[in-house]
């Protein structure tokens, strides 16, 4: 008998071998999984992979999972089969995306069938099944949880249920698309599946999606006191005039969403109005046919692609030097970025000082963090207790008080040099020496910055994006003085932030604002030629940008924009000229949406014109203009090695 089979046996758990010496092989070769029956004839599965933090389903799983499956179907004193994971932070994580991306038509087909197969399988096992989640159990761990009867989370920060494979180009084809409607009904179904919208344990109850949240460590004392509640599927009665209306506003609001240049969420809408009112066989069948017609487009391999970049990126720590723990962060300014960084930063589990001159400028800061933990608790993304401990966590303070104590300090001071350097001689004063100085800059030179202190190799750029709350990049910028351990622990922090950090050289702009920037300028150039607003907007949608330029400039602001943009013009005067409109209308106060007037007035919605000329010609001839711009700055810095890589720079423009 296998050493591992005997770990999780307590005082009232044996291991399932003992019960018949006959299925020792099968269960022998088991790596990732180990079986156990305990006295009151509940069998456990739980899913551990080998050397990995993850759980995924690849065939070598699917297939182990199916023999544990086997031998519990031929063990009739077997009253009910509980799924857990050994993992930290991760129930089942869905298939392994390295594995479909590199598959072959045949192989992915296989694949499918077996996944849709295995739980099949276990749906029909006669005894009651349960899913314990704690941690994400996301994709294809979700669809197995959907084959049980009963679903029970943990009510951990780190607990995530859903389908989010519409986001990576897919749809859910192990049976997601066919059960979750039978489960909760089409309606609610479908707007999760087509947003692939990820619910932490409370709501996901709140939705239907499972039975009950509990702390971890009563999760199995809530499996055995909840065999036996089944819980039945809804009915699905819908009429058939019903479901066509359900479909044609689901396409509706994603067309106007997508422009149509996403295939999945369309293919979606089709399966899970259809599926879950078809034979098993016939839903199945559906499911597959549309993976399979999805997988190989371009579109869903660059998804696949950049989802696999982005989640190296964020996990990966940096090759060389020692990422020192960073636990108390003092931050500088009280703004709209600085109150921004200090609430994230709170609300992720740092100890944060927050400090101003001005105790008016303290109070608006303080406030913003309320505004955005009020937004939070609304949206059911944070509980009270959270609000209540991010707060706890949050000081403020508008003297010159020692921050020998604080691992970090970020500056989010105006972007004025002067301004900034001044604090930052004032900062080296009250620091200690291993302080690592961060600025949030979005344009300035943090070389320059850096050579107005003392050791200039402590000093690097964190900067992150408005709304840091929502933005998932954030750039660290490094200068020749920087060294690897200040690198390292800069990665390391932001990562644990939940961000993606990009290592950027010190350059004018570093990457998000130096290709942006022209791209901007160009689009209200493009204006002065006499192009509507609404025109260059509406182009660049239907090229697939998620806003367009004009209401992007409104919602930086455009006096920020200008600030960038000076810097910019400054560095690169031959390419980029000093663009006066933007000037005239700061002066009229037409700062955009925080003004309540720029390129729109705000807050109504843009509304799409109809012009004399033919819009298609001069759509076409703004993206050649503006796209060919972006390209052009992505080349330069890719020759320039302002980043590691031009993957870097793609994910940086992408995020």
């Amino acid at each position: 008998m296998k050493t591992h089979l005997l770990e999780a046996v307590t005082a009232n758990r044996e291991p399932f071998l003992s019960h018949s010496p006959a299925i020792i092989t099968p269960l022998e070769k088991l790596k990732h999984f180990r079986l156990d029956v305990d006295a009151d004839h509940l069998a456990w599965i739980t899913f551990d992979t080998l050397n990995s933090t993850a759980n995924v389903w690849n065939e070598t799983t699917l297939d182990e999972f199916n023999v544990c499956l086997d031998v519990i179907a031929s063990r009739p004193e077997v009253r009910a089969v509980i799924i857990r994971s050994a993992k930290e932070k991760i129930t089942v994580a869905g298939a392994d995306l390295k594995a479909l991306r590199l598959s072959s038509v045949k192989k992915l087909e296989h694949l499918i069938d077996l996944g849709q197969g295995t739980f099949n399988k276990l749906a029909a096992l006669p005894m009651p099944k349960v899913a314990l989640i704690h941690g994400a159990c996301v994709g294809g761990g979700f669809e197995m949880a959907l084959a049980c009867d009963v679903r029970i989370a943990s009510d951990s920060e780190v607990t995530r249920v859903g389908l989010p494979e519409t986001q990576l180009g897919l749809v859910p084809a192990w049976g997601g698309s066919t059960r979750l409607p039978r489960l909760i009904g089409l309606a609610k179904a479908l707007d999760l599946i087509i947003s692939g919208r990820q619910l932490k344990g409370m709501d996901a109850k709140r939705h239907g999606l499972v039975d009950a949240v509990v702390p971890r460590e009563h999760l199995e004392n809530a499996a055995r006191a909840m065999i036996g509640k089944v819980r039945h599927t809804h009915r699905m009665n819908e009429p058939v005039l019903l479901r066509k209306f359900i479909a044609y506003q689901a396409r509706k609001t994603v067309r106007a969403k997508t422009r149509g240049l996403y295939l999945a969420p369309l293919r979606a809408i089709e399966v899970v109005t259809r599926a879950p009112f078809m034979t098993q066989p016939k839903a199945m069948e559906l499911e597959k046919h549309a993976i399979l017609d999805l997988a190989f487009t371009p579109e869903t391999e660059r998804l696949i692609d950049v989802f696999l970049r982005n989640e190296e990126t964020a996990k990966k720590p940096w090759p060389r030097g020692v990422a020192l723990p960073v636990h108390d962060v003092a931050v500088i300014g009280a703004g709209i970025m600085g109150a921004g960084i200090a609430h994230w930063l709170a609300s992720r589990g740092h100890r944060v000082l927050m400090q101003d001159i001005s105790t008016e400028s303290l109070a608006r800061g303080l406030s913003r963090v309320r505004e955005l933990l009020s937004e939070g608790l609304k949206r059911r993304a944070i509980t009270r207790l959270e609000m209540r401990q991010t707060f706890d966590r949050l000081t403020q303070d508008h003297t010159r008080a020692p921050l020998a104590h604080q691992q970090m300090v970020i500056e989010a001071a105006t972007e004025d040099m002067a301004l900034k350097k001044k604090i930052f001689v004032d900062l080296a004063t009250r620091t200690s020496a291993d302080t690592i100085l961060a600025t949030n800059t979005s344009a300035l030179s943090v070389t320059e910055l850096a050579g107005a202190v003392p050791n200039p190799e402590r000093v690097i750029g964190l900067h992150f994006f408005n709304p840091v709350h929502r933005m998932p990049l954030v750039e660290i910028i490094v200068t020749a003085w920087t060294t690897d351990d200040v690198i390292a622990t800069a990665v390391s922090f932001v990562q644990r932030l939940g961000k993606t950090p990009i290592v950027v050289k010190d350059s004018p702009g570093f990457i998000a604002n130096r290709i942006l920037m022209p791209y901007l300028l160009e689009a209200v150039r493009l204006h002065d030629e006499g192009v509507p607003v609404t025109l260059i907007d509406e182009a660049m949608l239907e090229f697939g940008m998620p806003m367009g330029p004009m209401r992007l400039l409104d919602e930086i602001g455009l006096d920020v924009a200008a600030h960038v943009g000076l810097t910019m013009t400054a560095a690169y005067p031959e390419r980029l000229p000093k663009c006066e409109t933007l000037d005239r209308m700061i002066a009229e106060g037409k700062l955009g949406r925080k003004s309540g007037e720029g390129f729109y007035k705000h807050p109504q919605k843009p509304s799409i014109q109809h012009w004399s000329e033919s819009p298609h010609l001069l759509m076409d001839l703004v993206q050649e203009r503006l796209v060919g711009l972006l390209r052009d700055e992505a080349r330069r810095c890719s020759h320039e090695g302002i980043a590691r890589s031009d993957a870097d720079i793609e994910l940086a423009m992408i995020l």
